[in-house]
């Protein structure tokens, strides 16, 4: 496992070497993991990959396969982010969306004292350890035997030895923190348990003054009864926040874009887009004008003594029902066709009938990058729960 070290100059990435752990790189969505060994192979749609030709290569060159296969797959570093995207699920895992919050706010640096329960699949033990190294501790807790074996030997053979991070099999929910043993040594406290509530009083024995707690919750009533265990054993800046991890796609699209009134959007078009322009705007000043218009015959209309209003109204009737026979009886002699397109273009100012809407703008289709977000979306909905303990 890549670690942090004190920067004296730039080093090549060393050699990969018999027994290390690879991370083979073979798409964005095709990530797995592999222990190089001599005698092993590896296979994939890119081909076979016989283990023994990487050894001696550099971390982060590509592996090309042997014929007939022409493909190749690039050998990474593993880091704690790689992986959690290829570690084999013994639980339900945090993704880096939650690692990255939690790391944070714990405030974790190298040197620190960080306590762990549960383990499950390790994925946050990798994160801390990297955090708190190389003169850190990480004290992690699994009450299930097999797993707690498990991920112990998996942190040592991905080259975090016990005195960095270890796993201890112990049921925290039922028992606690060993306080004789911890009592005040611990900068930060991760929980990960059905009922985190009932840890928060040794947890909050084991933190060192100005400590930071965390427990993740799937629910919103385990957040609760934790935050009020919190404000009863004297822990304060209480605070917490949903996590979701989503992903956007990112991809080339035709979409309908509108043509300026400056016509600038057309140069592409050959010089078609100003008189398109030209049109949209000439159609503009025709509505305005003929509003303007049928404004000023209303304010007319409003001056005139009201026996001339009541003889207009009447005339106006009189036409209105003179225009309608006349258009029935045009309608009734055309075609199916004719009928909509005069029905849909008829709408005059003083016809008495309701205008339709403005014609729609005038567009052209234009290639462009759009980014819009997934569908599905990888990890789970959770809340992270924060708190200090009070100088």
């Amino acid at each position: 496992m890549v670690l942090p070290k004190p920067l004296e100059g730039a080093e090549p990435p060393r050699a990969i070497q018999e027994g290390d752990l690879v991370i083979v790189y073979e798409s964005f969505t095709a990530i797995k993991s592999a222990y190089a060994d001599a005698k092993a192979t590896y296979t994939s749609r890119f081909g076979t990959f016989p283990h023994k030709d990487w050894l001696g290569k550099r971390y982060g060159t590509k592996a090309y396969s042997r014929p007939p296969g022409r493909g190749w797959v690039q050998l990474l570093a593993p880091t704690p982010e790689l992986w959690t995207l290829v570690l084999r699920h013994r639980t339900q895992i945090l993704y880096l969306a939650d690692i990255s919050l939690v790391v944070s706010q714990l405030d974790l640096r190298p040197g620190s004292v960080v306590l762990e329960s549960g383990t499950g699949s390790a994925s946050l033990t990798h994160s801390l350890a990297r955090a708190v190294a190389p003169g850190g501790r990480v004290h992690s807790f699994e009450f299930h035997e097999l797993r707690a074996r498990e991920a112990g030997a998996e942190l040592a053979r991905n080259g975090l030895p016990p005195t960095l991070a270890s796993v201890t099999l112990r049921n925290i929910e039922e028992r606690g923190f060993p306080v004789d043993e911890l009592a005040g040594a611990a900068d930060g406290v991760f929980l990960d348990l059905p009922g985190p509530w009932r840890v928060v009083p040794s947890a909050a024995a084991c933190l060192k003054p100005n400590g930071r707690f965390c427990s993740f919750s799937p629910c919103i009533e385990q957040v609760q009864r934790t935050c009020e265990a919190l404000d009863a054993n004297g822990m304060t800046d209480i605070v917490t926040y949903e996590v979701l991890l989503r992903n956007y796609e990112v991809g080339e699209e035709t979409l309908l874009a509108p043509l300026d009134e400056a016509g600038d959007s057309g140069a592409g078009d050959g010089g078609g887009g100003e008189g398109v322009s030209a049109a949209v705007a000439s159609e503009g000043a025709e509505q305005q004008t003929s509003r303007k218009r049928s404004r000023e015959e209303d304010s007319a209309s409003d001056q005139q003594q009201p026996n001339q209003q009541q003889q207009q109204q009447q005339q106006q009737q009189q036409q209105q029902q003179q225009q309608q026979q006349q258009q029935q009886q045009e309608q009734q002699q055309q075609p199916e066709g004719q009928q909509q397109q005069q029905q849909a273009g008829a709408a005059g100012p003083g016809g008495g009938r309701r205008r339709g809407p403005p014609p729609p703008a005038a567009t052209r289709p234009v290639r462009m990058v759009v980014a819009k977000p997934s569908m599905e979306a990888r990890g789970h909905t959770g809340y992270l729960t924060f708190a200090r303990k009070f100088v």
